[in-house]
């Protein structure tokens, strides 16, 4: 890539917190945000735990008119734009709309707002089915909506690879801005609770049962047994590095450095998944060494099989606890494609304060996982280098490398860059 994109803005909607330093500051106290489904009456449901945003009000932060004609997900995404638009100090008006991008990542489109029109459907007939049913519960809503609302009329899409997507959208953000785009608002939100749904989600026999938020999601735990679905997510401002700096942004958070995704073989080929490949084409994408780096933020899927294999890849590149891994959605759930795009903002922040969050609630690490796993206090440490992993339901792995600004200054209480106890 000839020039660099570096994150000048983040905004967030999680069940950790509306915006990023309430978000930042419950993942490092450890402030579990999963609890009983209160969306829709789940008592019938095997599936009782979620991590919800339970503090979003649409009303008053989403303009009136488009509250009736788009989903709770879109309206996640459009306050989190507003959020990391804020934060990048960006005025849309004052640069060039085709120089602006969107490209977001969606993995359950509209599924409330489609539910809803649906039960009208059967219950009373077409008439009383809304136009907006048409485009609400599409994938590209989220990009539509904001390039709309913006004035971004540069390339806009989409990209739907389940929990792989928001990584893949960050990585199409990059391409477009070494096309000639000034700017692109990426990342990406998820709203799937629904009882049409949360029954979806079901179907893949992954989702943890049980009943104690404290337990139900364990990544790389000798008691995992599922993970626990969420919503919410991170909307990113993408910007050249040369144009952030004419505007006077600075350098950033970080920059996106490198990116690589593969796809696994179909189950009973006998031939071996791919994501320890999808680290090694993202870090030489980068142009890093494996030992460059100071964590992983791991997909962390709570289902054994899955974690195992995981670890491997990690093993595989790193050596065996080679690296901090860390997976902080252990107190929000599985975010589906707002996930990878909350991680990184995590790293991006972790990069900015000098420390790694930890995974929460994980005690009792499973045996073969040869992993170095962040758990119980958060760890300090200069973060130059990130790594985020994320894997989709049905084969998609993708890996993303952040990288400290160039000329950022270490914090005077962690100034040393000391690997040599790995």
């Amino acid at each position: 890539m000839s020039a660099a994109a570096v994150v000048t803005g983040i905004g967030v909607v999680a069940p950790t917190g509306m915006g990023a330093e309430e978000h930042w500051a419950a993942t490092l106290s450890g402030d579990g945000a999963i609890g009983e489904i209160s969306r829709f009456d789940a008592s019938s449901y095997p599936v009782r735990l979620a991590g919800e945003v339970r503090d979003f009000v649409a009303a008053g932060n989403v303009p009136g008119r488009l509250i009736p004609q788009t989903d709770h997900w879109t309206h996640m995404a459009l306050v989190a734009a507003d959020m990391a638009l804020a934060d990048a100090g960006v005025v849309p008006a004052d640069l060039p709309e085709y120089e602006m991008g969107v490209i977001t990542a969606s993995s359950s489109g509209g599924v409330e707002f489609g539910q809803r029109e649906i039960q009208e459907l059967w219950s009373k007939g077409p008439r009383h089915v809304g136009a907006y049913q048409s485009i609400a519960w599409f994938y590209a809503a989220t990009t539509g909506q904001i390039s709309i609302r913006y004035g971004m009329r540069g390339p806009c899409g989409v990209v739907v690879a389940e929990q792989a997507g928001a990584l893949e959208s960050l990585a199409q953000a990059r391409r477009v801005l070494d096309d000639g785009a000034r700017l692109v608002v990426s990342g990406g939100t998820d709203a799937p609770f629904s009882p049409y749904g949360l029954t979806c989600q079901m179907a893949n026999g992954l989702l943890s049962t049980r009943r104690d938020p404290r337990r139900a999601y364990l990544p790389f735990d000798a008691d995992a047994n599922g993970y626990v679905p969420g919503e919410g997510g991170a909307i990113l401002i993408v910007e050249d590095a040369d144009s952030a700096r004419e505007r006077g942004a600075g350098t950033g958070y970080g920059v996106v450095a490198g990116h690589a995704a593969t796809f696994d073989p179909p189950p009973g080929s006998g031939r071996p998944r791919t994501l320890d490949r999808a680290i090694r084409g993202a870090l030489a994408d980068a142009g890093v060494e494996p030992g460059e780096v100071d964590v992983v933020f791991a997909d962390a899927a709570g289902v054994p099989e899955a974690d195992r294999a995981e670890a491997e890849a990690i093993a595989a590149v790193f050596g065996d606890h080679g690296v901090p891994v860390t997976a902080p959605k252990t107190l929000t759930g599985r975010l589906y494609a707002g996930g990878p795009a909350l991680d990184i903002a995590t790293a991006l922040l972790a990069m900015r304060d000098s420390v790694i969050p930890p995974t929460a609630g994980v005690a009792d690490p499973a045996p073969g996982c040869r992993i170095d796993l962040v758990t119980g206090e958060p760890r300090a440490g200069r973060v130059r280098t990130a790594l985020v992993l994320a894997r989709g339901h049905g084969g998609f792995n993708a890996a993303l490398v952040l990288k400290e600004p160039p000329g950022r200054p270490g914090r005077a209480d962690h100034p040393t860059d000391d690997r040599s106890d790995r």
